[in-house]
């Protein structure tokens, strides 16, 4: 549902009711995953998409009878591999949508309103509701703040919202949307739960030490890939606008400087292509002890050799050293400043999702990777 928060926010504003299906679970290959949305206003305009197939109009046929009838609904869409493609699902599997209305008269929509009101202005923010469990707890929802505090509630036991604020906040410091099952003790209505996370939060950085022409090729491909992206140099000649206008920002300082002040987190990449040691070995020292997701150095493997020399000389443990990718990117055979930011954001793909980095015909690896999803999407379950 977030992932559609603008133009839902705006309904919101306008006073409409609308119905909006959320992809709460999938198995086997789909192209949408948990968290995206299909929605239908009361005049049957819809936006969003749950698969891209045919199930599209199932959907938006149980969003009009969710907004006649004021009820939530759990359907489950499953297919063969010989139907699948005709219905969106590449693969064959199944894809589980809840469908819940959003009229003036429901209790969860001052919530679910004030959850795209946040994601709509790039605030972080986590929306829980219950996907299965008892029909009158069906629809409720929460809304979970950074700093653990929460808005609206699940209907059940106040130990219900606690326990489900706790696991949604733990999902938005990492950026995660997934269900979370909870047993009945934890449920504390008698019967087990599921409970969708839904997680908002500005989009992750990448920030690019180097002002050359291999950084604004990156820059393009960062921002493609959903980041704000940061140039940082301390050579002012370079580090301009006119050289990288698709950056969110242009720093002229000196590497580690601009680092040790700047705020970083468990999904900011880091990429150093200055490969100048007087650069490289104070950031390098610096990059690799913050709990950042990505550090990655550019240069040849001897300089790659020299600049861990110069590393170790400085403190840096083998345990430490053993974070840097470099040389930067994957093996493609990239010569380009195009085909080098390929390789760079590949790799940084393929660390964020687990990936093997190996071409995928002939291989008996997943697909998609998530390590921490069981085969209908969701984690790991609470007592």
């Amino acid at each position: 549902m977030l992932d559609i928060a603008d133009e839902l926010n705006r309904w919101v504003e306008q006073g409409r009711d609308f119905a909006v299906a959320t992809v709460v679970a999938v198995g086997g290959s789909a192209p949408r995953q948990p968290g995206a949305a299909l929605a239908v206003d009361a005049d049957g305009t819809a936006i969003g998409s749950v698969s891209g197939g045919c199930v599209e109009g199932a959907v938006y046929a149980l969003c009009q009878q969710a907004l006649e009838d004021g009820e939530p609904v759990l359907e489950r869409f499953g297919y063969s591999d010989e139907d699948a493609f005709a219905v969106g699902l590449t693969c064959g599997g199944i894809i589980d949508i809840l469908v819940s209305p959003v009229r003036a008269d429901s209790a969860s929509r001052p919530v679910l309103a004030a959850a795209l009101a946040a994601a709509s202005s790039g605030q972080a923010a986590a929306a829980a509701r219950i996907t299965s469990g008892p029909a009158d707890l069906m629809g409720r929802a929460l809304l979970v703040r950074p700093s653990g505090a929460y808005e609206g509630g699940l209907g059940g036991h106040p130990e219900l919202d606690r326990t489900v604020a706790g696991e949604a906040r733990a999902l938005l410091d990492a950026g995660r949307t997934a269900t979370v099952e909870i047993g009945e003790d934890g449920s504390r209505c008698g019967s087990p739960l599921v409970v969708l996370v839904e997680s908002s939060v500005p989009p992750p950085r990448m920030i690019v030490f180097g002002a050359i022409d291999f950084a604004s090729a990156l820059v393009r491909i960062g921002k493609f890939l959903g980041y704000h992206v940061t140039v940082c140099d301390a050579r002012p000649v370079f580090a301009t606008p006119t050289r990288f206008p698709d950056a969110d920002e242009i720093v002229v300082e000196w590497p580690h400087t601009y680092l040790e002040n700047t705020e970083v987190d468990g999904r900011t990449v880091l990429c150093v292509l200055t490969h100048d040691a007087k650069f490289d070995v104070p950031l390098l020292r610096l990059a690799l002890r913050l709990p950042v997701a990505y550090v990655g150095a550019m240069g040849s493997r001897r300089t790659h050799e020299d600049r861990n020399v110069r590393l170790r000389e400085v403190g840096v443990t083998e345990l430490e050293l053993a974070r840097l990718r470099s040389p930067i990117g994957l093996d493609l055979g990239a010569r380009t400043p195009e085909e080098t930011a390929l390789s760079i954001a590949s790799e940084i793909v393929a660390s964020r999702r687990g990936g093997s980095g190996v071409s995928l015909t002939g291989a008996h690896t997943p697909i998609h990777h998530d390590g921490t999803r069981g085969p209908a999407g969701r984690i790991g379950s609470v007592a």
